[in-house]
């Protein structure tokens, strides 16, 4: 009996020594990366009156850097900087008219992800989740009716006020909520992956003296993209 406890035990020893020399190849200290790719994203939530948003996904894209910092044996603290392009379309009546919208939202965003990295193949799985907040830099709101169309610019503001100009679409100057991704990473320096995003604040402000206003909007969204680490 205690030379098969031995044994088992001297098994485990030889997996967990295994183990450990694979991740050592990846935990050498931290690395640096650019990461660009794809974004589909939706704004889902209520309008005004409380009935559920009828929205259309939007492409756009992101465009960034990161860091990559060891924390325990195939486990990684990643944040980054991007560049992203969010928003949405839609359509409202207006006198009688259909006018389509389409909203594109600029931000600088700061995700916080936790990576775990298991060996699969050749290279690696990739898979991940953590925090994001964003802030908001620029964006337009494109109008299409009746043969016409016109833009405003968007301006980012939590309160607006009745004198505030009418010709700018607004929205909050934040947003934040939670990131989740999967992939797969061929060489120590280039991977692709899927990721996905749910909004978790609301990017609609508050109008002055509207105590009726039930909408409530976030980003929703989804994407690939690739990735080069240093």
């Amino acid at each position: 009996m205690k030379k098969k406890i031995s044994l088992i035990a001297a098994l485990f020893s030889v997996v967990l020594l295994s183990n450990a020399q694979q991740s050592k190849e990846y935990t050498t200290g931290t690395t640096f990366g650019l990461r660009g790719g794809v974004n589909f994203q939706n704004v889902n939530g209520k309008d005004e009156d409380g009935k559920k948003l009828e929205n259309d996904i939007i492409a756009g894209f992101n465009i960034g850097v990161n860091a990559e910092i060891p924390v325990a044996p195939g486990f990684y603290f990643q944040p980054g900087l991007l560049y992203t392009i969010k928003g949405a379309k839609g359509t409202q009546d207006f006198q009688g008219l259909t006018i389509k919208t389409t909203a594109r939202l600029s931000y600088l965003e700061v995700p916080l992800n936790l990576i775990y990295k298991p060996t699969l193949g050749t290279g690696r799985l990739l898979l991940g989740f953590g925090p994001y907040v964003a802030f908001g830099i620029g964006g337009e709101v494109e109008y299409e009716g009746g043969g016409n169309s016109y833009t405003e610019k968007i301006k980012y503001k939590k309160m607006v006020m009745d004198t505030d100009p009418d010709d700018v679409a607004y929205f909050k100057p934040m947003d934040a909520g939670a990131n989740f991704l999967f992939g797969y990473e061929f060489t120590e320096k280039i991977s692709v992956q899927l990721n996905a995003q749910l909004g978790l604040v609301k990017i609609n402000p508050e109008y002055e003296g509207n105590t009726n206003d039930q909408s409530s909007a976030k980003n929703t969204g989804f994407g690939f993209s690739l990735g080069y680490r240093f």
